[in-house]
């Protein structure tokens, strides 16, 4: 009998036995998690749990990352949150303002237990519920600190919703931030120059929180209610998806990012309004970055619209501004969803500049801007096209991109990739073309093809501020 056999006769294969944690690109306010001073890093590299304060015997578990501008924030499985990097508003949820370059425990939610998190441009939020819970108390709550959110410890915040009230997903944009209920409602609160909060108007100075009520399905028609399933913001921008798989955007739309041929208020839509060039498709997941938004249909399908100046389209070299002037069709169709990736996608993550996304076959692929690394392989300012990220192990779960740097959570759920964890974690270039071998004969191909860009980077005299070599590892 094979060992995952025997394993799976006490759990089932699918729960994950280990996750690593990749992290790489711009560095300088230690986002990354790594020692050194850097300020870029091409190649990611696996945080070892001992970086958490995890003994290396321990196999570590990850729920959910996420990157901000400059900082990053993780939850691990026993629901503490970790986070790192900038913190110069306090988006670290420890009482200063002081940068950090390694991960620290959140001590004021040691009473929590975190289930996901969302880092903005200087601001935290993450959902999480009671260790110690009677059963009336919510097990979707929310808590925020950081720019705008009143603390820079986090805080309990209910806003608009009731008290009690499930919060099943929380996203942060650049200055607001907004919350989707159990029940399919959106909260708003923070900034609304550009009608980011969607309330069919605009506002000075820092907003409070309230429930988004109206929704424009048809511009001849009068905006009703909708109900939300997933919400995503981007820089000065938000899009949400329906339960019937239809996407709404507003706020900014100044780039095309909202995915309107025309604008209602100049450079901007202040009411959520549907994207109708993407009737009839539906969509399951939606991420915005600072000027663009791409979403991915239930077929896997990748569309994205919007900004494209330094390819985080994945659409080529492009250089036209938004534009709604009918006869001119190079860049009035920039603003109209555009089909980027037949099939395959599984999950996509917008940075301020940069797209990434996973595929079906355990592949990762990232576009746009390249500076430091976040999105390609290749040392390129920019990358044009998808290009091939290989240097993570596992069963991605998790995508995260910031401001300039970038996050992969992935799964080890058979002994087959608890062995590709090891080897990959042990990969020197003395035994690189070895494991290399074992890898391609057993049919491991991330760790094969980890190996290869090891070698390929190693051997062509990679710049040596991207790797150091200690004890014979790659750090």
């Amino acid at each position: 009998m094979d060992i995952d056999e025997i394993f799976g006769t006490i759990r089932p294969v699918s729960v994950p036995r280990k996750s690593a944690i990749y992290v790489w690109g711009y560095n300088q306010s230690g986002q990354t998690g790594r020692k050194g001073k850097e300020d870029q890093l091409r190649i990611p590299k696996q945080l070892p749990p001992e970086l958490f304060g995890c003994p290396a015997s321990i196999n570590a578990r990850w729920l959910d990352v996420s990157c901000g501008r400059e900082h990053t924030a993780a939850v691990a499985s026993d629901g503490s949150l970790f986070t790192w990097g900038a913190n110069d508003f306090g988006q670290l949820g420890d009482g200063t303002e002081e940068p950090r370059k390694h991960p620290k425990k959140v001590k004021q939610l040691q009473t929590e237990f975190v289930k996901s998190v969302s880092c903005g441009a200087h601001c935290t939020a993450c959902i999480a519920e009671p260790r110690e819970n009677d059963g009336t108390i919510s097990t979707g709550r929310l808590w925020v600190w950081g720019q705008n959110q009143g603390s820079n410890l986090p805080r309990l915040f209910w806003g608009a919703f009731t008290p009690n009230t499930i919060i099943c997903q929380v996203s942060c944009g650049a200055v607001h931030v907004v919350a989707l209920s159990e029940e399919g409602l959106l909260q708003a609160w923070g900034y609304n120059e550009y009608g980011q909060l969607g309330r069919g108007v605009t506002c000075e100075g820092l907003q409070g929180p309230r429930i988004i009520n109206a929704y424009a399905m048809f511009l001849d028609e009068a905006p009703e209610l909708v109900k939300i399933t997933k919400v995503s913001c981007g820089e000065y921008h938000t899009a949400a998806i329906s339960e019937k798989g239809e996407v709404y955007t507003w706020g900014l739309g100044s780039m095309g990012q909202l995915g309107h041929s025309s604008l209602q208020y100049g450079e901007k839509e202040l009411l959520p309004r549907r994207v109708v060039a993407l009737d009839g498709i539906l969509i399951k997941d939606v991420a915005c970055g600072g000027v663009h938004t791409c979403a991915v249909t239930q077929e896997g399908a990748l569309y994205a619209w919007g900004g494209g100046q330094v390819g985080q389209l994945g659409l080529g070299p492009q250089t036209g501004f938004f534009t709604c002037v009918p006869n001119d069709s190079k860049t009035f169709f920039r603003n109209i969803p555009a089909l980027v990736v037949p099939k395959g996608v599984q999950l996509v993550a917008c940075g301020h500049s940069h797209t990434l996304i996973s595929t079906k076959d355990g592949r990762i692929h990232g576009w746009g801007y390249n500076s430091y690394g976040q999105a390609a392989n290749e040392k390129s300012t920019y990358a044009w096209y998808p290009s091939p990220v290989d240097w993570c192990v596992g069963e991605v779960r998790k995508l995260a991109a910031g401001g300039g740097h970038s996050a992969v959570l992935t799964d080890a759920c058979s002994l087959k990739e608890l062995c590709e964890f090891a080897l990959a974690d042990s990969v020197t270039l003395s035994n690189a073309s070895e494991i290399e071998e074992i890898a391609f004969r057993t049919g491991s191909d991330d760790l094969a093809r980890l190996c290869g860009r090891l070698r390929e980077n190693l051997l062509a005299g990679g710049d040596h501020e991207q790797h150091k070599k200690t004890n014979g590892k790659i750090f």
